[in-house]
């Protein structure tokens, strides 16, 4: 069974993101960002163009057997992904 990643943190702001956190936000290739700036950016992804959902939280009882990443994905304020440039707050 393929399960979330539950990245440690914001691909903006680099804020830690506990598995149990209500404030990760994610999109469908688990791009992961925090809610402040899944709200400005207006919850779609600035690399995919897709919506930015709450992310699941994974049981504390199963973290033991299937932990979550701890690999953070480097900060970037504009990214180039799946072919679309998106513009964040602007800026290319």
């Amino acid at each position: 069974m393929a399960l979330l990643d539950l990245k440690p943190g914001c691909e903006c702001c680099d804020a830690g993101l506990l598995p149990a956190s209500s404030e990760a936000r994610i999109c469908t290739y688990e791009c992961t960002y925090c809610a402040t700036y899944a709200d400005e950016m207006g919850n779609i992804c600035k690399n995919c163009g897709g919506s930015l959902v709450p992310r699941p939280i994974r049981p504390a009882a199963h973290l033991a057997d299937r932990p979550a990443s701890t690999i953070r994905v480097p900060c970037s304020r504009s990214r180039v992904g799946n072919g679309l440039n998106i513009e964040l707050w602007g800026q290319t």
